[in-house]
């Protein structure tokens, strides 16, 4: 379509998704690395935290196949290899970014209701962090008839979800609430609830945390990240393609 020849590389479950529904509304995929390739798709995030592409190819075998002009679709693309291409980093779109919050929601109430011997309604959740995922986490547990606190640091912050209905928490001053709830979300990317105050929790409190950086220190902490991906490939890689058709049509 319009001349558009993608490649996928560093293939995931998501990007395979991304690349059927692609197929799908006519754009065409070389099965090999060549010249004629217009469009690198890379896995969102691009890269595992040791610097390695997601997936299961090397740039370094990759690139060298490609032509210099390629355009390379993926998440914190930031890298020195891809330095002098064009780059469209997904993670950087706003609407992106947005929706890929709410699958992250679902996939963390899922795991959850995995580690809960109960169901989230009246149940008392505790939400740290009032960004993307943390607006979604509570609005989704609102409507399951949950019993949600939402922690925030801003009192302009706890303000508004005041006023929208939930219970809030200042960050600062945690402690001695934890023994109420029986989950605790952590949207922050900061250590909020340090072991001192985990010790407060109830002792079959599920704690779930988010973030890029560790929020929560304790040894039963469960770490939740690259949810899309991993639990939810298929709406991760719609979401993907989707992205790209908004983009580039």
């Amino acid at each position: 379509m319009n001349g558009h020849i993608f490649y996928t590389g560093g293939r995931t479950d998501a990007l395979r998704y991304a690349e059927e529904l692609l197929r799908h509304r006519g754009f065409l995929f070389a099965d090999q690395p060549d010249n004629s390739v217009t469009h690198l798709l890379l896995g969102v995030p691009s890269f595992k935290p040791d610097g390695t592409l997601a997936g299961e190819e090397s740039l370094d075998v990759l690139l060298p196949q490609l032509s210099k002009n390629v355009i390379i679709f993926g998440g914190n693309v930031n890298c020195p290899a891809l330095a002098n291409y064009k780059t469209i980093d997904l993670l950087k779109d706003p609407l992106y970014l947005a929706e890929n919050a709410n699958i992250t929601a679902h996939c963390a109430i899922k795991k959850a209701m995995c580690a809960l011997p109960v169901t989230l309604h009246r149940c008392h959740v505790l939400v740290v962090g009032w960004g993307r995922i943390g607006k979604c986490l509570a609005a989704l547990l609102k409507q399951m008839g949950a019993f949600v606190t939402v922690a925030a640091r801003k009192e302009a912050d706890r303000a508004i979800l005041s006023a929208l209905g939930y219970e809030t928490e200042d960050c600062g001053n945690l402690n001695y609430s934890l023994l109420r709830y029986r989950v605790i979300f952590n949207t922050a990317p900061e250590m909020v609830l340090p072991a001192e105050a985990m010790q407060y929790c109830h002792k079959d409190c599920v704690k779930i945390d988010l973030a890029s950086a560790p929020g929560m220190e304790a040894e039963d902490v469960i770490w939740a990240r690259g949810l899309p991906g991993k639990d939810a490939p298929q709406s991760s890689g719609t979401l993907i393609a989707n992205t790209i058709l908004r983009l580039i049509l």
